[in-house]
């Protein structure tokens, strides 16, 4: 049944909510990215806790004029005029007073969310309230979307997508370099602007989807999938948009099969389920990545020693080491040492004494920045370096 619902087989309503999570999740993923960039993220929770207020007042607005309390369009713009009211006291405490932003943020986020409940508990008690269903603004609630609420969401997200391809170069540039940007005529706070702006924008679209509380987890997760997955900015983006998608797809259409279980929660805990795969196999910041870089170079280690060992006619105690010169072939299985492992040896040693001349020779300061202990003398010098070296060594000495 899952499969049905990921190829659109399950029915008008499920293929309108999948239709619409994904679009919003592909905007959520490339707009928190430069969130994500800016450390910002902590900002779009101020925003998603500010919209609140302006869902409350915007029912009791449309009910008093004789309205549906209900109408998608009208609460969407009533949390965004609030969302935006939360953003600009955010700004102006931050940059007006002493407060961090991260202090302004909380304070903002615990007022405006206070506020919002006691709208909602009011809204409750009218004649019209119990109908208004805006519990669903908290966690997100998709089971009775309509076709126009449908639309509302993805032309909302098409268009933020639309907006920050458009100003993608100005906003990575503020991103990596504030002071860069303001000094080749950038107005850099308009920028922070208008990227909080699109996080807002987001935050509204997706308040039918995931709801206020959950949207965060959109705008950040899949941008921080993406950093262990690439280090380009135009790359982040893009895997950031295709997981943010591919996450409220695939959530959307598992909700769609367990209908008892809401949306928002499903969409998610996916995205995590993405970000813990990134965090354990990515190829160069993953966990499995940096446990096989720590292997190999304890293994280089375990064998430089070895060879050292070997050369100066030293016991070896160590039983990983000699495992892994049983493993290279560089000794036999009665401990014996291989011709192999003695000319590996004799070559190890003679790079030992070869990095002691070039450590000493200011000539060769360059080089011997570079030495490790374990990389091999011909990837730093030249061949005519090498004889100079030799040179002033002397003759090799043989194994002993």
């Amino acid at each position: 049944m899952f499969w049905q619902a990921v190829s659109l087989q399950l029915g008008y309503n499920a293929t309108l909510v999948m239709i619409g999570a994904a679009c919003l999740g592909i905007a959520a993923g490339v707009t928190g990215t430069f969130l994500f960039l800016r450390k910002r993220a902590l900002v779009s929770d101020a925003i998603s806790h500010a919209t609140l207020p302006g869902v409350g007042l915007a029912c009791m607005i449309m009910v008093t004029l004789g309205g549906d309390g209900r109408n998608l369009l009208g609460l969407l713009l009533g949390s965004a005029v609030s969302a935006w009211i939360g953003l600009l006291c955010v700004n102006w405490l931050t940059r007006r007073t002493r407060l961090a932003e991260d202090a302004a943020i909380g304070a903002i986020l615990s007022v405006f969310f206070g506020l919002g409940i006691v709208l909602l508990t009011v809204i409750q008690t009218m004649s019209s309230g119990r109908q208004a269903g805006l519990e669903g603004f908290l966690l997100g609630s998709t089971a009775g979307m309509l076709w126009n609420e449908a639309m509302v969401i993805a032309l909302g997200g098409a268009v933020t997508l639309a907006l920050v391809v458009a100003l993608r170069r100005p906003m990575t540039l503020v991103s990596f370099d504030p002071e860069y940007a303001a000094a080749t005529g950038h107005n850099v706070a308009r920028i922070d602007l208008a990227i909080m702006g699109l996080a807002m924008a987001v935050t509204v679209i997706g308040l039918k989807i995931v709801g206020l509380i959950l949207i965060v987890a959109m705008l950040i997760i899949p941008p921080v999938t993406a950093r262990f997955w690439t280090d380009r900015t135009d790359a982040m983006v893009i895997i950031s948009g295709a997981a943010g998608g591919l996450a409220a797809y695939i959530g959307a259409a598992w909700s769609a099969v367990v209908p008892a279980v809401p949306t928002g929660p499903i969409i998610v805990l996916v995205s995590f389920a993405g970000f813990a795969l990134s965090l354990l196999l990515a190829p160069n910041r993953g966990v499995l990545a940096a446990v096989l870089r720590h292997r190999r170079f304890q293994a280089r280690v375990h064998l430089r020693q070895g060879l050292l060992a070997m050369a100066q006619g030293q016991p070896i105690y160590e039983r990983y080491t000699m495992r892994i010169l049983r493993r290279q072939g560089l000794i036999a299985a009665d401990g014996v040492v291989t011709d192999d492992g003695r000319a590996r040896a004799a070559k190890s040693l003679l790079d030992e004494k070869r990095w002691e001349i070039v450590r000493a020779d200011q000539a060769l300061e360059g080089a011997a920045a570079l030495y490790d202990g374990l990389r091999a003398l011909e990837t730093v010098l030249t061949a005519d370096q090498i004889a100079d070296v030799d040179a002033k060594l002397g003759a090799p000495e043989g194994l002993t």
